[in-house]
C-alpha cells in the first residue's frame, strides 16, 4: 500500500513584511478566545489545519474582529452589513512599509508618537489603517470618507476604545470628486497620506470582481455576490477605475506640495503604474519610491512621492520628527 504524504504548508508567510504581526498560521483556538464568535466558523481544511471558510463573509469578520482584538489591544470592532470588511494582514504590511519608507528619510529611524500625522483618503466603516498604525507606532491619523454611514461607524469604533481617542479624527469628504480639498486645512500638514483606492471602473465589474474572488474560495460554482460585509459602491468602484483615481490623486497632490511629506496610494495592478508615473514626472514629484508587496500568490505596491527639495526635507524630519543628527 502507497503511503499517504501528507502535504505540509509554510508556518510563516514570508511574503508578509518582518513586523507584520500575522505572518504565522492562525491560531484559531487562541483567536477565539478574543472573540468567542469565531468559535461556530472554525473547521478542518484538507491539511488537517483549523481553517475557516474565506468565502463565509460572516466568518471572516469574525476572524477580524479576533485579531484587531488580540493584536492591537481594541475592545469593541464591528462594521455595518454590507461595508467593507478588509484583510488584516495586507492592511498591516502597507503601514509597517511606509513606516520603513520614513525611517530611511530619517537617519535611519522610524519616528513614532503622535507627532506623526498620518491621513488616511477613504478609511472606510472598519477604520483599520488608523488601528494598526496607532497600535503600532503611536501615530495620530485623520480619517476621511465620503460616505456619513462610514463615518459613523468608524467614530463609534473610536469612542468605544480609550487607546484610540485623541489619536484619531474622522471628517466627511463632502465633494466626491475631491481627495485632499475640503480636508487638508490652510496651514495643516501631514507627515504622510495613506489610500488603498477603489479597483473596479463600475458596479458591474466589482459585482464580476466578487465572484471571481468568492469562486477562487469555494469549490462550488457561486452566481450570486455574497452582500455582507463585500464593501459599498463607493469602497469598491471608480469612474475609470484605480487608474483613473490614482492619477487624479497624483495631480490634486500637487496642490498641497508643502502640505505632505509623503503622499502614498496601493497600486493593485501593475498595469497602472505606467500611467501614474507618467503624471508624477508631469507634476514635478522630486521622489518617486514603489515599495513591494505580497501576500501569498497575490501581488501588489504602493507608490510613494514626495514634492519636497532636499532642504525641505531636512527641515521637515529635523523639525517633526524630532532627529538628533544634525
Amino acid at each position: 500500500m502507497a503511503a499517504i504524504i501528507k502535504q505540509k504548508r509554510p508556518k510563516v508567510k514570508l511574503a508578509l513584511h518582518p513586523r507584520n504581526k500575522h505572518r504565522e498560521r492562525y491560531d484559531l483556538k487562541l483567536l477565539a478566545e478574543s472573540n468567542p464568535a469565531l468559535a461556530a466558523f472554525i473547521l478542518t481544511n484538507k491539511f488537517n489545519d483549523d481553517s475557516i471558510d474565506f468565502a463565509n463573509p460572516e466568518a471572516v469578520k469574525a476572524l477580524n474582529t479576533a485579531l484587531i482584538k488580540q493584536y492591537y489591544g481594541i475592545k469593541y470592532w464591528d462594521i455595518p452589513e454590507g461595508y467593507l470588511c478588509p484583510a488584516i494582514p495586507g492592511r498591516a504590511d502597507y503601514i509597517h512599509h511606509i513606516a520603513d519608507l520614513l525611517r530611511e528619510h530619517n537617519y535611519g529611524k522610524i519616528p513614532t508618537g503622535k507627532q506623526v500625522r498620518c491621513l488616511d483618503i477613504g478609511t472606510g466603516a472598519n477604520c483599520v489603517y488608523p488601528i494598526i498604525g496607532c497600535q503600532e507606532y503611536g501615530w495620530s491619523f485623520v480619517g476621511t470618507d465620503v460616505d456619513p454611514i462610514a463615518i459613523d461607524s468608524a467614530n463609534a469604533i473610536i469612542e468605544a476604545n480609550p487607546v484610540l481617542k485623541g489619536l484619531i479624527e474622522i471628517r466627511l469628504q463632502t465633494n466626491a470628486q475631491d481627495i485632499f480639498n475640503g480636508i487638508i486645512q490652510p496651514d495643516e500638514t501631514f507627515d504622510l497620506t495613506i489610500c488603498n483606492p477603489p479597483f473596479h471602473g463600475s458596479k458591474s465589474e466589482a459585482i464580476a470582481g466578487t465572484l471571481r474572488k468568492l469562486n477562487n474560495l469555494n469549490t462550488g460554482k457561486i452566481t450570486e455576490p455574497v452582500l455582507n460585509f463585500g464593501g459599498q459602491e463607493t469602497e469598491l468602484w471608480y469612474d475609470g477605475g484605480e487608474e483613473k483615481f490614482l492619477q487624479n490623486m497624483v495631480r490634486q497632490s500637487k496642490e498641497f506640495a508643502t502640505s505632505c511629506f509623503w503622499f502614498s496610494s496601493l497600486v493593485s495592478k501593475q498595469s497602472n503604474l505606467d500611467g501614474m508615473n507618467k503624471v508624477l514626472k508631469k507634476v514635478g514629484a522630486t521622489i518617486v519610491n514603489t515599495l513591494p508587496m505580497g501576500q501569498g500568490h497575490k501581488v501588489s505596491r504602493v507608490v510613494a512621492w514626495t514634492f519636497l527639495t532636499e532642504e525641505q526635507q531636512k527641515a521637515w524630519r529635523n523639525l517633526r520628527w524630532n532627529a538628533k543628527v544634525a
